[in-house]
């Protein structure tokens, strides 16, 4: 302000930095506004201008445009795939198949909840020449109309008619569908617990051509375009090149949720829509020669790693060697760049309520029902194949394996024609690929081929959530150990530890050797080694307590590890408990003898005859009475040890001689059996000895 002649001037003069300085504690602190969406309000101040403030809300209002620009793109590329979807032309038409003539074909149709076959007749339009081939099959391009439009070729669905190359056997088709099917329910399973992503799985058929020569068999699928991927084999294989967590989640989650009785792999594609799957099974039967059993399940397991679809779903995860982990690691880094990822809304699949948890009898003895396996019919054209307009219904539970499924991933059924459903086509979940996104409504008819009560569907959702259990050897060793302790339960044998134990025999047969090795992993081998033998697997357990005895074994013949008696002799009581013979007269012997027993236990003869008489009692029960020439220690000789023992007595054992003389003449008789004539001579003269002194 200036004065002049009683007039007041303004003057304005250019901040300098000394003034900034001294007027920093006026600066008024920057407040979020929430009602102003995330932007900052500042009071009115000497040094902030109205001009900087606009600036600062030009710079936020850039900030949200790109951030939503994203979004809006993939929104309106959704609309022009939608788009596309319902006005493309028919990808066909330039090879007029609707010029063909009708065929008549007998198309056959696998319920695979209800285990039924159902026959009716359709009419398609088939090319003469194969259009592509795979390693067995050749692919043939086919035209089907709807219920709907019969008449109408120019609306005919597109579907692939594949052919094996070389004859196989009839039966093989309908095996191929039933494997299938059975693989579709696991997907529809796998649906319910609402993943990220939802997978389905081909619709397939066999048709016969009972106008042509012979009357060939085909398999029928729909046609989808899109790019095609494998994303895993049947013996370990992981596509590296197209990196997916839903596939391999799925993988994960059939095995955990079967209770670990199977698992569905071989997973390939258009997106999220699979075709020609392949399933483990424990038996190793069924399901054709891809079915490599458990050892597909370690093949599997190998080169598996957990993601957070996995964990999503309470999938536990596998266990793995340390340096197994670190050979996994680029896998691991590989799927942080994956798009997909889990919403907080996946149900959890096997962990038990709380009441449950406190009530573990009744938990466990809700979880062991049993299960009735069935086998593939010798030929379909028989009493399982029913005509369409009978279509047979299921009411008994008894009858069904671990390969159905529940409710349809909507939870609902629709009562639509089979062949209406079958040619219905929506525009569904988007894959990682981008391609194949083209769904069929999955409608009750098409899963199943035939109506099934809800009653059926409550009915497996309950008999798998009874049977799934977790992946990792904690959780099972508990469980078996609960089971043990639970009366009326039978522990069965672990199919996890077997699945431990056919990957140490991988590492020794070096099945998992890398290139640039020249032996295979020790530690890695002993680590599943030691984990089936936590299973309770008998094998894994006499191998664990020789390697720790330092005794002569069959597997692992090049691993050594620190001689520990106590480790091993654990092993080696395991083994007897659970009713192998070796191990039952080694603990005999040792405590007979007093050596091999460590420190924890002393010598007992009362001990060593309780084992060498369950010995005996177990030749008499297994062999049938006979006694084989080739067996180490036979009848006689354990039989005449214990009569030693009572003959003499001590060590916990009261001294006994008529039970000494019953022994000695059981020995004198199972080695008369035995063609030992002057040994059973002796063992009679011996009785006669030790009755002699009970007289005295």
């Amino acid at each position: 302000m200036e004065e002049n002649s009683g007039s007041t001037r303004l003057i304005l003069h250019p901040l300098d930095l000394s003034d900034i300085n001294q007027n920093q504690c006026s600066w008024p602190t920057q407040v979020s506004d929430d009602e102003n969406n995330g932007s900052f309000s500042c009071k009115d101040s000497p040094i902030f201008s109205v001009a900087m403030g606009m600036k600062r809300k030009r710079n936020i209002m850039q900030k949200k445009n790109e951030q939503n620009a994203k979004p809006r793109a993939m929104k309106y590329q959704w609309k022009v795939a939608a788009h596309k979807a319902l006005y493309m032309e028919d990808p066909w038409k330039e090879f007029h198949l609707d010029e063909l003539e009708v065929e008549t074909a007998i198309r056959y149709r696998y319920n695979a909840l209800c285990k039924k076959w159902v026959v009716d007749k359709v009419n398609i339009k088939m090319a003469k020449e194969p259009f592509n081939h795979g390693a067995m099959r050749s692919c043939y391009r086919v035209k089907k109309p709807s219920h709907v439009s019969s008449g109408n070729w120019a609306h005919a669905s597109n579907y692939v008619a594949k052919r094996y190359m070389e004859d196989v056997d009839r039966k093989i088709y309908f095996e191929d569908v039933k494997l299938q099917m059975d693989a579709k329910l696991w997907s529809e399973e796998y649906n319910r617990h609402n993943p990220p992503k939802k997978v389905d799985i081909f619709q397939m058929y066999v048709i016969e051509l009972c106008n042509r020569s012979g009357k060939p068999l085909y398999h029928l699928e729909h046609y989808i375009e899109g790019n095609y991927i494998k994303y895993n084999s049947n013996s370990g294989f992981i596509s590296r090149e197209a990196i997916r967590l839903t596939p391999q989640a799925f993988s994960h989650f059939t095995f955990e949720r079967s209770g670990h009785e199977l698992i569905v792999v071989d997973i390939q594609g258009v997106g999220d829509l699979y075709t020609d799957p392949q399933i483990h099974t424990v038996s190793g039967k069924e399901y054709g020669d891809g079915n490599l059993g458990i050892k597909g399940m370690a093949l599997f397991f190998h080169s598996h790693v957990c993601n957070n679809i996995c964990g999503s779903l309470g999938l536990s995860p596998f266990d793995l060697a340390p340096s197994e982990k670190r050979v996994n690691k680029k896998i691991l880094q590989t799927q942080q760049s994956c798009k997909t990822r889990v919403r907080g809304t996946e149900e959890i699949c096997i962990l038990p309520s709380q009441y449950e948890r406190s009530h573990l009898t009744e938990f466990l003895r809700a979880r062991t029902p049993t299960f009735s396996d069935s086998s593939p019919p010798d030929s379909p054209i028989d009493a399982e194949i029913s005509d369409s307009s009978r279509q047979p219904r299921s009411s008994e539970s008894s009858n069904r394996t671990m390969s159905y499924s529940s409710e349809d991933m909507d939870g609902k059924d629709e009562e639509k024609s089979e062949d209406d459903s079958d040619d219905c086509c929506n525009l569904g979940n988007s894959s990682d690929s981008c391609m194949g996104s083209l769904r069929r409504n999955r409608y009750d008819s098409e899963s199943s081929a035939t109506s099934v009560d809800e009653h059926d569907r409550i009915a497996f959702q309950n008999l798998l959530a009874r049977k799934s259990r977790p992946s990792s050897v904690l959780n099972e060793v508990q469980l078996r150990k609960l089971m043990e302790n639970t009366d009326n339960i039978k522990s069965e044998t672990s199919v996890l530890g077997q699945v431990h134990l056919e990957m140490a025999k991988y590492y020794e047969l070096g099945r998992f050797l890398a290139e640039d090795e020249e032996d295979y992993d020790h530690d890695a081998a002993l680590f599943h080694m030691q984990h089936a033998a936590d299973c309770g697997i008998m094998e894994a357990v006499i191998i664990m307590a020789r390697l720790h005895l330092h005794l002569q074994h069959d597997l692992l013949v090049g691993i050594s590890v620190t001689e520990n008696q106590e480790k091993g002799v654990e092993f080696m009581l395991k083994a007897a408990k659970g009713g192998d013979r070796a191990a039952i007269i080694f603990m005999a012997k040792a405590y007979d003898t007093g050596e091999n027993l460590g420190l924890v236990r002393s010598r007992s003869w009362k001990e060593a005859v309780y084992w060498y008489d369950r010995a005996v009692n177990m030749e008499e029960t297994d062999a049938g009475g006979e006694f084989d020439a080739c067996m180490d220690d036979p009848t006689y000789q354990l039989l005449s040890r214990q009569a030693d023992l009572y003959r003499q007595g001590g060590f916990g054992l009261e001294k006994d001689p008529n039970r000494a003389g019953e022994l000695y003449q059981e020995a004198a008789d199972a080695a008369m059996a035995a063609m030992k004539g002057r040994l059973a001579n002796k063992f009679y003269m011996l009785a006669e000895e030790a009755w002699g002194e009970l007289e005295e």
